[in-house]
């Protein structure tokens, strides 16, 4: 007696197999790196160093974090250099 093994996919999964993913920017890490989701099935993707789209692993986000720290306080330096220099 064989055993079947079927895969239980919700019909959204189906829906995406079928017709593809409808991903839609869920985060901007930057102005070049962003974090997207599938609107069905909730797939995770985001833009790695070549700026394709892989899969968002723990690595990834752990780096999307670190990046978005990063970027946000050099744009904070830059912001309050720029209104610093514009007084004088």
């Amino acid at each position: 007696m064989k055993k079947t093994t079927s895969k239980s996919s919700s019909p959204l999964k189906i829906y995406c197999d079928i017709f593809g993913h409808n991903y839609e920017m869920t985060k901007k890490v930057t102005s070049h790196v962003k974090e997207y989701t599938c609107k069905c099935c909730k797939r995770q993707l985001t833009t790695n160093g070549n700026g394709k789209l892989t899969e968002l692993t723990p690595k990834y986000q752990e780096i999307n974090a670190i990046l978005a720290d990063i970027y946000s306080r050099r744009m904070s330096r830059l912001k309050n250099k720029s209104l610093s220099s514009s007084i004088y």
